[in-house]
C-alpha cells in the first residue's frame, strides 16, 4: 500500500468518525429513540383544540362498520393466524372553517417504546402500516364532505400474540415543520385514543 493511499484512507476514516450522529426526520415515537409521544418533538398549538370535533374512527375495511366501543376505545378482534384490515379515518367535519392540511398517526404499544425492537406495535402481532402521514382529501362512506385521511392497516396475530392495548396517537396539522426545529412552522393539535387488540382462539 502506497503512502498516498494510506493517507487517503486515514483522512476518510477521521472524516467519517468526526461526523455528527445521524438523526431521523421525523424521528417517530420510539422508533429510533425514546420519544414517548408526538409532543416530544412537536407542540399542540393549532385551532382544533376542540377535540370532540376531531374525527377519529377505525372501521372494518369490508363492512365499513365502526369498531368504536361505548367507552370511546376501539376494539380490533382477530382470529389467531388470520388477517383483518381496518381503515384509520382521521380529520375534521364538513364545514370546518380552517381544515387541516395533513394528518399524522401512529399505533404504538407504550410498553414497547423503550425496548430495542424496531417495531413498537404489540408483540406477536404482524402489521403492515402502523403509522402514516397523509394529505387530507380522501373519501370514505359515512364521512362525505369531511376533511379526512383514510388508509388501510392489516393486522394478524401470530402464535405468540396476546390481547394488547395500543395508543393511537394523532396529529391534525397545517403548515410545514422546520427541519431540525420541529416546534417551528407546523400548526397542530394532538390527541390519543385507546385501541384494544383481542385474539380469538
Amino acid at each position: 500500500m502506497t503512502k498516498a493511499l494510506s493517507l487517503l484512507l486515514l483522512v476518510a476514516a477521521v472524516s467519517f468518525f468526526a461526523l455528527p450522529s445521524a438523526q431521523a426526520y421525523p424521528p417517530a415515537v420510539g422508533t429510533l429513540g425514546g420519544s414517548r409521544s408526538c409532543l416530544s418533538c412537536h407542540v399542540s398549538n393549532g385551532p382544533w383544540a376542540d377535540e370532540e370535533k376531531t374525527l377519529v374512527d377505525i372501521v372494518d375495511a369490508k363492512t365499513r362498520a365502526s369498531l368504536k366501543q361505548v367507552d370511546g376505545s376501539f376494539l380490533i378482534e382477530v382470529g389467531r393466524g388470520q388477517a383483518r384490515t381496518v381503515l384509520s379515518v382521521i380529520g375534521r367535519p364538513k364545514g370546518e372553517p380552517s381544515p387541516p392540511h395533513r394528518n399524522a398517526w401512529l399505533y404504538v404499544d407504550p410498553t414497547q417504546i423503550e425496548t430495542s425492537a424496531l417495531s413498537k406495535f404489540a408483540p406477536g402481532w404482524d402489521v403492515n402500516l402502523p403509522m402514516s402521514c397523509r394529505i387530507v382529501g380522501d373519501a370514505v362512506e359515512g364521512y362525505e364532505g369531511a376533511y379526512v385521511t383514510v388508509l388501510p392497516m392489516t393486522v394478524r396475530p401470530s402464535d405468540a400474540a396476546r390481547d394488547s392495548e395500543l395508543e393511537l396517537q394523532v396529529m391534525v396539522t397545517s403548515g410545514e415543520s422546520v427541519k431540525g426545529k420541529a416546534k417551528e412552522g407546523l400548526v397542530a393539535n394532538y390527541l390519543v385514543r385507546r385501541v384494544l387488540l383481542r385474539v380469538r382462539d
